[in-house]
């Protein structure tokens, strides 16, 4: 319909046939629910207001990004749908606005918002708005992991400077040091004791810097994994057993709950030895006093393969849960904080994801979650026959 035609009509309405009022109703009618379907095929929300900011129609995408009854929603205010929104401050005559818009009902959601007022003509007063309603919130977290690939990055350009500049020295001074060991054992008893002992502190340092170090540069460097099918259970049992005098010595106990028909997996069982290395020493490290216990179970389904780490430790705090990956962030007086680091590396370059559940007092659980591969194949049983054929 073309502007002005509603009011040309309403003007001469008393001399148009009924049959002809009828067809251009019809022809309304049709129009409208044309546009209706437009709005309601789009992605983005579309909200249209009257000049008081009260909702005169909205489409199925705004409904469900503010939760709102599409029946209910004509005639409320749109700052009672949407909290914040001030009408005031947002409905300036031929102004508009964008901003954007964090939501947490009915789901967590980072929205963007246009605003612009619709007027009967050029240079006439505001007969109404209409909002456009945008959801980044996909678009956030792709920039999130963006700023973290790019993080990343700036590390592994540190890290080459940190092995040439740090990485020589290191093996120049632990070569030394293993010179005046030899020449010490040439002294009396009584002169080497004190020698020995500073110069034993001293190899000491030089290792838990060199272990730094490597670990530094085993977190952020890209790696290929090796793949080939393997038993992911057999790895964690490896890992176990690597790890069974520490445990020992902790009086920490370790509780296996795996399926018998667990998949093997197109995985790197090094890599994966090293992530169950890591999340095992921290399970038990959380553990302060006796009567530890670390659960570990390993279920699939059709489509993934879950590994589950669970200890009765102290817990994380809230306040840390946020920077768990970050580099360098650890409670741990010895610990680098490049552990958990690694594992999520190693995780997502085999295509997984992993989860952190933890409660302060109670304990971790930390859940791997891998991608089984191809689906099994679903054999049909035998048709049974129910004609006897004599």
């Amino acid at each position: 319909m073309k502007p002005g035609f509603l009011d040309k009509l309403l003007a001469r309405i008393d001399r148009i046939d009924p049959a002809e009022a009828r067809q251009l109703l019809d022809r309304l009618v049709r129009e409208k629910g044309f546009l209706e379907q437009v709005f309601e095929a789009l992605h983005e929300g579309v909200i249209v207001l009257d000049e008081d900011g009260e909702i005169s129609f909205i489409n199925g995408a705004a409904c469900r990004f503010f939760g709102i009854d599409a029946e209910e929603a004509p005639g409320m205010r749109v700052t009672a749908c949407i909290p914040g929104l001030e009408w005031k401050s947002l409905a300036k005559p031929g102004t508009s606005v964008s901003r954007d818009l964090e939501i947490f009902y009915p789901e967590n959601r980072f929205l963007n918002f246009y605003l612009s007022p619709i007027q009967s003509g050029e240079g006439s007063a505001t007969v109404g708005w209409v909002m456009l309603v945008r959801d980044l919130t996909t678009t956030r977290q792709e920039a999130e992991q963006t700023l973290e690939s790019e993080r990343l990055n700036a590390l592994t350009l540190l890290a080459a400077g940190v092995a040439h500049e740090i990485g020589n020295p290191l093996n120049s001074l632990d070569i030394h040091l293993q010179l005046m060991a030899r020449k010490l054992k040439k002294l009396p008893p009584g002169d080497r004791q004190p020698l020995e002992e500073n110069l034993s502190t001293a190899r000491r340092e030089i290792q838990r810097l060199d272990t730094i170090l490597r670990q530094f540069l085993q977190a952020i460097r890209p790696t290929t994994p090796h793949r080939e099918r393997c038993d992911l259970t057999q790895v964690v049992r490896d890992a176990v057993k690597l790890l069974e005098p520490e445990l020992e010595s902790r009086h920490v106990t370790v509780e296996l709950d795996m399926d018998d028909d667990f998949p093997a997996l197109e995985l790197d069982a090094g890599q994966f030895q090293q992530v169950f290395y890591n999340l095992l020493r921290n399970a038990y490290q959380a553990m302060a006093g006796k009567d530890g216990v670390i659960r570990i179970s390993a279920h699939a389904n059709e489509f993934e393969a879950t590994l589950s780490i669970e200890d009765n430790g102290s817990g994380i705090p809230p306040e840390q849960m946020g920077s768990l990956f970050e580099p360098y962030r650890t409670t741990k007086q010895s610990g680098t904080g490049l552990g958990l680091l690694i594992v999520r590396r190693v995780v997502r370059e085999h295509g997984g994801e992993i989860e952190i559940q933890s409660e302060p007092g109670a304990g971790t659980r930390i859940l791997i979650h891998l991608p089984r591969g191809p689906r099994p194949v679903r054999l049909l049983e035998p048709p049974v026959s129910i004609i006897d054929i004599d």
